[in-house]
């Protein structure tokens, strides 16, 4: 008979009796792997933490409690478990279950959480408010061991370790991030893992302590030499925290006693927890970075879904070419050579070929490092995690005017990871960035000619921006500013990128409405006067300009403003991006077309623009 099935919430959890719970946590895995299988998402890292959150429910009350993610990709048995059952296979599909915590979903997800490194302050935070608020309520931060690489995390453990607030940090101890992980916090947990010893004992004086009245007075300074022989150079207990574990993360009776013990300090405490990524699943066990993120895959074998050449993937292509001419340049990843493609960079130039850990913010300041002393570093990294070294950009790249390369991937819409990923404020932000240049290839050949461009040919820092996936039906590759690479005489569309797609298919539908669509291809967004842009609405009066990112600072607002400066009078303008930037999940297609950025809002666009333009005259 199946346990799974009669969970619906954390109380159900709790009703289960201790010997019932291995057979749940089978099925939470079966569960997961079943449904993965066909909607893609974060299989190993969940796999990884079943037997930890079933613990944390039978100890904690979500929907009071407070538990926050770090980073959320670990949160499905979370999700299972609290109600979201029925509705897992439609997991990151179009209005189905986001992958990360959403408190709009449930009132037992905390926080919003997709990126990493963040938990301990924002948990720090909710204890702080429960203290002024009188409130009665735990408060736990669940992080990855990847996500201490990151320096938010370590500003959070600086402050709550003096704070006073009673709160449990439980880290989740798999040596991964994405891939494994690097830096001296990786080696700190390694050299605690081979204590395991000391939880098991100070649970056992505990004990002892509560059956004999004032023992806890008489051996609390034994107990705290025995921990300093145990565990030397134990940085949270230096800290200032109370540090236990490690405690092994698939065993049930242990994970619920330090979890209970923990809770009952009422104090800072850090929860060590060891557990192996992919757990109970061969295949996600032997590969767990292979299958951190998934698409869909045979449940039975592993086997992936065969995915087609990215842009990703021909980025590291041609960084390796480049490199092999010259040896300036660097790589530089933040715990994400798989994702953007550098991981031949990595094989073929070990010794130039830096992955820093989950430190955009330190990755950006080394470039700025590197390119001083007269390399060309490269730093490969999601749109949507460049946002965490604004100030780095400015302070330490731009205003020396050095010569960094970013190579900006995911920009645009990312499709079922949502808006903690979309990369669609790059445009906005970079635009502040004095000196920047940003290019935008449509195409791979583009992409190969324009990263040599960003690599050789421009002076100061350098943005190449990227979508995730494929090219589509442009190929060419236009090595300027901007170009016209469709004349017409009734609207002009401007656009960059691989948006270029959407609007040729929008112009062929224009066209056989009788409407001539201009085409203009814009491939350096920034710097940019418009010159091409401005001529040709002086001849057609009309401009559309569909863009994959938020309103503000969007480049056709750039555009109105040249023309308005050039005195050129327009007819109708519209454009047509992503509002707000905070945009669902769902298939980039399913995106475009909810959003009014595809061929068909496009042509859309162009119709009524023309029509009341006519209805007017």
């Amino acid at each position: 008979m199946s346990i799974l099935e009669n969970v619906n919430s954390s109380a159900d959890i709790k009703r289960l009796d201790r010997e019932q719970l291995p057979q749940l946590c089978d099925e939470l895995r079966q569960f997961e792997i079943e449904n993965i299988a066909r909607t893609g998402g974060h299989l190993a890292s969940n796999l990884g933490t079943v037997e930890l959150t079933v613990a944390i429910h039978r100890v904690y009350d979500t929907a009071v409690d407070r538990l926050v993610f770090d980073v959320g990709h670990q949160s499905y048995t979370h999700k299972i478990i609290t109600g979201r059952r029925d509705r897992f296979d439609t997991l990151r599909l179009h209005g189905g279950l986001s992958g990360f915590p959403k408190p709009c979903e449930s009132v037992d997800d905390a926080f919003i959480a997709g990126h990493a490194s963040n938990s301990i302050s924002v948990a720090l935070g909710m204890a702080r408010a429960r203290t002024l608020q009188g409130a009665d309520y735990d408060v736990v931060a669940l992080i990855g061991d990847g996500a201490l690489t990151g320096g938010l995390s370590h500003e959070g453990l600086a402050d709550a370790a003096g704070s006073g607030e009673p709160m449990v940090i439980i880290i989740n101890d798999n040596n991964m991030s994405i891939s494994e992980n690097v830096g001296g916090m990786a080696q700190i947990l390694q050299n605690m893992r081979i204590k395991p010893a000391y939880i098991s004992l100070k649970q056992c004086l505990r004990g002892l302590a509560e059956k004999i009245p004032g023992l806890y007075r008489l051996i609390h300074n034994f107990k705290e030499w025995l921990k300093s022989r145990l565990l030397p150079g134990n940085m949270f207990s230096e800290m200032g925290f109370c540090y236990l574990g490690p405690v092994d993360g698939h065993n049930l009776d242990k994970l619920e006693n330090a979890l209970r013990l923990a809770k009952d300090m009422k104090k800072a405490v850090v929860l060590h927890v060891l557990t192996v990524k992919g757990k109970g699943c061969s295949y996600a066990e032997a590969h767990p970075d292979k299958y951190h993120g998934v698409g869909c895959f045979d449940p039975e074998t592993g086997e992936l879904a065969p995915c087609s050449t990215s842009f990703s993937d021909k980025a590291g292509e041609y960084l390796c070419q480049f490199a092999e001419n010259d040896e300036r340049i660097v790589t530089i990843t933040a715990a994400m050579s798989g994702g953007t493609g550098t991981e031949c960079f990595a094989a073929k130039f070990p010794n130039r070929f830096f992955d820093i850990g989950i430190a955009e913010g330190h990755a950006c300041s080394m470039a700025g490092g590197m390119a001083k002393q007269g390399l060309i570093p490269v730093f490969a990294v999601y749109s949507t995690f460049l946002q965490r070294s604004f100030d780095m950009l400015i302070h330490d790249v731009a205003l020396q005017k050095l010569h960094a390369v970013f190579c900006i991937d995911r920009a645009g819409l990312v499709g079922s990871d949502g808006e903690t990923h979309h990369g669609v404020f790059d445009v906005c932000y970079l635009s502040a960035v004095p000196g920047m240049t940003v290019l935008c290839p449509a195409s791979f050949q583009e992409l190969h000619d324009m990263l040599g461009f960003a690599l050789h040919e421009v002076a100061g820092p350098t943005a190449v921006r990227y979508p995730r996936g494929g090219a589509g039906r442009y190929t060419d590759s236009i090595m300027s500013a901007e170009a016209v690479i469709r004349e017409g005489t009734d609207v002009t569309i401007a656009c960059y990128g691989t948006m270029i797609n959407e609007v040729l298919n929008a112009a062929d539908e224009l066209a056989g409405k009788g409407i001539s669509a201009e085409i203009i291809k814009l491939g350096m967004i920034m710097p940019n006067s418009f010159e091409t842009c401005i001529s040709s609405l002086l001849r057609t009066g009309r401009l559309l300009v569909p863009e994959e990112v938020c309103s503000a600072g969007c480049v056709g607002s750039a555009i109105l403003a040249a023309a308005s400066v050039a005195g050129v009078e327009i007819k109708a303008a519209e454009l047509l991006n992503l509002g707000s930037g905070i945009v669902a999940h769902g298939t980039v297609e399913e995106l475009r077309h909810d959003m009014g950025i595809d061929a068909a809002a496009i042509a859309a666009a162009g119709v009524e623009m023309c029509r009341t333009d006519t209805e007017r005259a």
